[in-house]
């Protein structure tokens, strides 16, 4: 039998992924610092109200709250031996919501990066990021996810290993990387260089793409580098809304609903199959970008300029595949917004 997203992807010409995950949560109380994954055993139903949210403004997909549910991550918390339960619960409040959707809602197991620097900078091994993908994939697949949503990674290393983790749970998988000034992740991956690895993995994803980084603008850049290098696979868009700015003690995504619309519209039409958005992005977003896709006839491929006029300019004059991109930078430690 094949999958929930893979049978979707082939009934419809493009699927709405859902937006924030910490955005919402701090919204509902969470403080910074704190670990989101907590909240599936310590407040359960307000998990229940983010993923409703999501599906009630037209996702068909949803990610579970574990981006940060890995040993590594957990460790900070004194909860690394609470991976398998802080994963399954992640996923098992996100099958409730889904089989009550009434229509088909695809559970997508988040699964972001662990932190470390790998060898032979940093300390972290292929085996040993593995066994944490693993033990993490496990848990969710174990709470009912549809598919494994390997995300924000930065180092091709990383990626790699949630891809082996993903094969040896025997899970679907997905998987996105984040792109930041100058079009490249903050471990120097190239657009070009990201569909050269993903077309070379034994168990290539259903789909693959970008999130998170810098803003929209930059995001769409970075996909239409992706689709020029000709790879078949759907793609992933789940920029964020705006930028962020510091505003009365905390962080502030200027993005409108209204932009967020034209920038799922521009993502369709360059041949994004699954949109979504990022650190920012509201259930008022998410409704906006379904109407706007519903609603709005598909146009031709944007070009650069397009995308800078309607979502405002890139944040650098490069792309990430020109001599001037620039070196390779440090991965972040942050988590997704």
């Amino acid at each position: 039998m094949t999958d929930a997203l893979t049978r979707l992807l082939a009934s419809r010409d493009w699927l709405m992924a859902d937006g924030a995950t910490g955005t919402n949560l701090f919204n509902m109380g969470l403080s910074s610092g704190d670990a989101p994954e907590i909240w599936n055993i310590e407040h359960p139903d307000s998990i229940r109200s983010l993923y409703r949210s999501a599906v009630d403004a037209g996702s068909d997909i949803f990610l579970t709250n574990s981006f940060g549910g890995n040993a590594s991550r957990m460790k900070l918390h004194g909860a690394q031996n609470r991976v398998p339960e802080l994963n399954r619960l992640a996923a098992s409040l996100g099958r409730e919501i889904a089989d009550a959707a009434g229509r088909t809602v695809v559970v997508a197991g988040s699964v972001g990066p662990t932190g470390e620097i790998f060898e032979p900078m940093g300390t972290m091994t292929h085996a040993v990021a593995v066994e944490m993908f693993h033990e993490q994939a496990e848990g969710l697949k174990a709470g009912g996810a549809d598919v494994l949503w390997v995300e924000t990674m930065s180092a091709p290393e990383e990626f790699r290993a949630a891809a082996e983790a993903a094969q040896l749970a025997a899970m679907p998988w997905c998987g996105t990387m984040s792109f930041d000034t100058a079009g490249r992740t903050m471990m120097g991956v190239t657009s070009a260089a990201m569909v050269e690895m993903v077309e070379k993995l034994p168990n290539p994803p259903i789909a693959f793409g970008a999130n998170c980084g810098v803003g929209a603008s930059d995001l769409l850049r970075t996909v239409l580098g992706f689709a020029a290098h000709g790879s078949e696979r759907p793609l992933i868009a789940k920029g964020n809304a705006g930028i962020p700015k510091y505003h009365d003690g905390h962080i502030h995504y200027d993005g409108t609903p209204a932009l967020m619309a034209e920038y799922a519209v521009l993502a369709r039409d360059a041949g994004v199959r699954i949109i979504g958005g990022c650190c920012g992005t509201m259930p008022e977003h998410l409704k906006a970008m379904r109407e706007a896709l519903e609603s709005r006839p598909a146009g031709p491929r944007p070009t650069l300029e397009t995308i800078s006029a309607l979502l405002g300019g890139f944040s650098s004059a490069s792309d990430g595949t020109g001599d001037d991109a620039g070196s390779p930078r440090r991965e972040r430690r942050g988590r997704r917004g």
